[in-house]
């Protein structure tokens, strides 16, 4: 069994799906199918059902999955440790952000870091707060950026940035003309939120919870996985939002939303590194980069 393979294994399991996996990996789709056969025969295992002409991971797939996960992670633990030696001239940072920090904070600091070490290879993938967490204590990413509070035994916090946030309504909407809502105001109008697991969502919780109230006393007109599809929906009158000030600002800007005058509670971002593995000199170069720039 090699590393190759199970790197292979991974990237087909996670799509289900031979020809996404190719593209992902730039392989072939012979030779990637050629390598999930011999994986099989070598243990004498089947791993995948094949359904027509879909393949879906099996119950010994899913077990295998996170073992295989588990190996590759510790395999680029020990090639960062190698790195290392060779100091920042060469490597590769993973990182996992949210939403909200990958689109809008992230950025402008991945940009400083590349001109400092254009060496180091970055790895950038997005999810939500729940994804970006898993991520980091399965050693998917050395380093997590989110908005949601995580409480992972296995995961060191660190508070990096703030985030304003802001209720907002269509320009056309009633509570777009007010000067001021109260929490009882909450339930005379539609929402449109963030999924659960979400920086965002967790934000809005907390804003009810501090008055009392849940998300059962309110009508919720959708549940949208993405922060582009809450404020489309939010600028096509479906209903009121809690969303980052930095999400909205380019249609506030314009006009096209309309903050509404209510009291909110600025976010933290924080950064999340798991406690136990190692930690790369790639990463611990781009948190100094983050430090002095909050």
């Amino acid at each position: 069994m090699t590393l190759d393979q199970l790197r292979i294994f991974i990237a087909v399991a996670e799509r289900e799906h031979i020809t996404h996996a190719a593209a992902a990996l730039n392989m072939t789709q012979s030779a990637v199918s050629a390598a999930i056969t011999a994986l099989e025969n070598r243990h004498g295992v089947v791993l995948f059902d094949r359904i027509g002409r879909s393949i879906v991971l099996n119950q010994t797939g899913r077990v295998f999955l996170k073992e295989a996960i588990a190996v590759v992670a510790r395999a680029k633990a020990a090639e960062a440790a190698l790195t290392d030696l060779a100091g920042l001239m060469r490597g590769e940072l993973s990182i996992m952000a949210s939403q909200t920090i990958a689109g809008y904070w992230l950025p402008e600091r991945l940009g400083a870091y590349r001109k400092r070490y254009p060496g180091i290879t970055l790895d950038i993938r997005i999810g939500n707060t729940k994804q970006v967490a898993e991520a980091v204590e399965a050693g998917e990413a050395e380093l997590g950026f989110v908005e949601g509070k995580v409480d992972h035994a296995l995961l060191s916090t660190k508070i990096v940035a703030t985030d304003d946030m802001v209720i907002v309504v269509a320009a056309g909407q009633p509570w777009a003309a007010h000067r001021t809502v109260e929490a009882k105001d909450f339930r005379d109008v539609a929402w449109v939120l963030r999924e659960k697991g979400s920086g965002t969502r967790s934000a809005f919780d907390q804003l009810l919870g501090s008055v009392g109230m849940d998300v059962s006393m309110l009508e919720i007109a959708m549940e949208l996985p993405g922060n582009e599809a809450v404020i489309g929906a939010v600028e096509a009158g479906v209903g009121a939002t809690l969303i980052s000030r930095s999400v909205a600002s380019s249609k506030l800007r314009a006009k096209l939303l309309r903050q509404v005058a209510y009291p909110t509670t600025p976010r933290p971002f924080y950064l999340l590194h798991h406690r136990e593995r190692y930690y790369s000199k790639a990463a611990d170069a781009f948190v100094s980069l983050v430090d002095a720039k909050v």
